[in-house]
């Protein structure tokens, strides 16, 4: 009797949480393709990396949903027995928390296993892809990418670049470009066409303008200089794809173990926070989904929301804390899961008393 019942609960739990995990992420998957097909539209991103980002947004939205729609699926499948007077025929066959405990965990620890994995290592790394996939695509803009009629930034040197018309092989018409240096001095350049050119440094390419004026000098000053031209060249250098100092987000797990500074250790909690967090949901889903037959099978789904919002809140806060040094790293995050914690066995006393049943 008690492996069926367990099987029953399970099974009712587990196809719960892959119809809610599945309708999130697609519906966070959709605002991101909409995303990516314009990034790729205005060639900000190539097309061949569309859905290599795509994928690698998914891995990030997992580790997210997964703690959410875990949560969720257990207060809705239990929230069903209860109101189809289901979980009270189980009371009466002696089965106490424990008895639903012990399939839910059979799912939960998987699950919360699978999102330390996503949260300490695949995350992070999912990160520097995408930041190494728009380098490589900033590298890779050319002056066909750039819109008719649209000022455009071009390289790192922040040159803005407009073109009345740009046919398909990159040749713009009634092309202005200006950029300033370094000591203040503003670039700028009219003409009646314009196109790319690689030069022999494969990090610099050539803006070659043919029939324009060339405008030189410092802005409230009047000592400008003005050149016509029939051909004009003028350089700049493609973004480099050497790796910056990655932010926290990106770091390596083993370095965050490492770190003294508030920011990367307040980083480091917060991924562990996240498994720790998918269990503690989970345990917490039980007691919150209790209600009384026919009360209505989503009744309790607003009040488990609720409770789940403040929880996520006050870790942002503590995490926020952590960074601006208002608290210690020792209590850190750790007393929120706490707190959630002492919750969930406050509720289940509450409900069942300190009572023998409660360890059936």
């Amino acid at each position: 009797m008690r492996r069926i019942l367990d099987r029953y609960i399970l099974k009712e739990i587990a196809l719960t949480w892959v119809a809610v995990t599945a309708v999130l992420l697609l519906i966070l998957l959709t605002n991101q393709f909409a995303r990516v097909l314009g990034n790729v539209a205005k060639g900000n991103l190539p097309k061949d990396a569309a859905m290599q980002v795509i994928g690698l947004s998914a891995v990030q939205y997992l580790t997210v949903l997964i703690p959410i729609s875990l949560f969720l699926s257990i207060m809705m499948a239990l929230g069903r027995l209860y109101r189809d007077s289901e979980m009270a025929a189980m009371t009466a066959c002696r089965v106490g928390p424990m008895g639903v405990y012990r399939p839910l965990l059979w799912l939960a620890l998987p699950l919360v296993a699978a999102v330390a994995w996503l949260s300490i290592e695949i995350g992070p790394s999912a990160l520097q892809q995408v930041d190494t996939i728009g380098a490589e695509a900033r590298r890779q803009i050319d002056l066909s990418s750039i819109e008719p009629g649209r000022f455009t930034e071009v390289g790192p040197e922040n040159a803005v670049v407009y073109g009345e018309k740009v046919s398909a092989d990159g040749v713009m018409e009634n092309v202005f470009m200006q950029r300033q240096g370094e000591d203040g001095r503003v670039e700028v350049v009219i003409a009646k066409s314009g196109e790319q050119v690689a030069t022999d440094d494969p990090d610099t390419r050539m803006l070659l303008l043919h029939d324009g004026r060339r405008y030189e000098g410092v802005p409230g000053t009047t000592g400008f200089r003005v050149l016509e031209f029939e051909e004009h060249g003028i350089p700049y250098r493609l973004p480099g794809l050497e790796a910056a100092d990655p932010a926290p987000r990106a770091m390596p797990f083993v370095t965050l173990l490492e770190s003294s500074d508030p920011l990367e250790i307040a980083e480091l909690q917060w991924r562990l926070s996240i498994p720790l967090s998918t269990l503690l949901l989970g345990l917490l889903a039980v007691p919150l989904s209790k209600s009384q037959p026919r009360e209505g099978r989503y009744g309790r789904i607003a009040i488990g929301l609720l409770v789940f919002i403040i929880y996520l809140n006050m870790l942002s806060a503590a995490k926020a804390w952590i960074e601006s040094g208002e608290i210690s790293p020792g209590l850190g995050l750790w007393w929120v899961h706490g707190a959630v914690l002492l919750l969930t066995v406050l509720l289940l006393a509450a409900q069942n008393g300190v009572h023998r049943r409660l360890f059936r």
